[in-house]
């Protein structure tokens, strides 16, 4: 398999008023988006699930309307996390991991767990939190990507700590959080927010291929030596990654073109 065979690409979401008549063409019902989306990107982050439980056949649906390779991320619920005692989160982690998820089977991606901003590093708390997190549910294995947005987490302690546990620390470009982009886990996973009202694809080209750089180089078991790191690199790199880039925010109306603009760098 070749690098760029391992790296998705995609947004958040697939529902939003302002794709309607721009990236989904003119009188496209709704019920065909997830469909439509997914036939130009490859993966999307579900945000719903933060604020609520779905069905499982409602993941079932989403599985059967999305092509071979297609990948969702999803948001784990914010009483699992916006808690002030991380390590007393059991039963809210057990009712999340069991509403049905499962139903994507070979479709579910990493689950990305968010902290508040104003969430601080508390190392006994924090480790508390990562034992919580199973490796598989009903036989599939979970990968887990910890999306921390408070600046005490830029720490060596807790770099160990997410590799220890085979957590990925979500890398963001958002000016007002950390930037932690210490490879930690089997798995990269990044979340974009810098896109531009102005720019055509939302980013500049030069950053665009910027970022196919990157994420080539993740998947080739790589790690980017421009951005910032706090801890100590991989003892034992991977010879390839799985790579999930996300254009999240910014200027949300240009997300899927930017999204569509980075896959199409990363085919040559």
């Amino acid at each position: 398999m070749t690098a760029q065979s391992h790296i998705r690409v995609g947004i958040g979401g697939w529902n939003f008023d302002e794709w309607r008549g721009s990236f989904y063409p003119k009188g496209l019902s709704q019920k065909k988006e997830l469909e439509y989306a997914s036939s130009k990107l490859t993966s999307t982050e579900v945000n719903g699930t933060y604020y609520g439980s779905q069905k499982p056949e409602t993941f079932a649906k989403w599985r059967e309307e999305t092509p071979d390779g297609f990948v969702f991320a999803l948001k784990a619920s914010r009483f699992c996390t916006n808690r002030r005692v991380l390590a007393e989160a059991g039963p809210s982690i057990e009712k999340f991991l069991t509403q049905g998820l499962t139903e994507l089977k070979e479709k579910l991606g990493p689950i990305n767990w968010q902290f508040a901003p104003t969430k601080q590093f508390d190392p006994a708390d924090f480790e508390g939190f990562l034992k919580l997190l199973p490796k598989s549910h009903d036989g599939i294995a979970l990968r887990h990507a910890l999306e921390v947005r408070h600046d005490s987490f830029r720490s060596p302690d807790f770099i160990d700590m997410a590799r220890g546990h085979g957590a990925a620390v979500i890398y963001t470009d958002k000016e007002d959080f950390p930037e932690i982009a210490d490879v930690t886990a089997p798995f990269v996973y990044a979340r974009l927010q810098r896109m531009s009202e102005t720019l055509k694809d939302g980013y500049a080209p030069k950053t665009l291929d910027g970022w196919a750089a990157r994420a080539r180089q993740w998947a080739s078991g790589g790690a980017p030596k421009e951005l910032p790191t706090h801890g100590a690199p991989e003892k034992k790199p991977p010879k390839t990654r799985d790579v999930f880039i996300y254009m999240i925010n910014g200027f949300k109306p240009k997300a899927p073109f930017a999204a569509m603009a980075l896959i199409e760098r990363l085919k040559g």
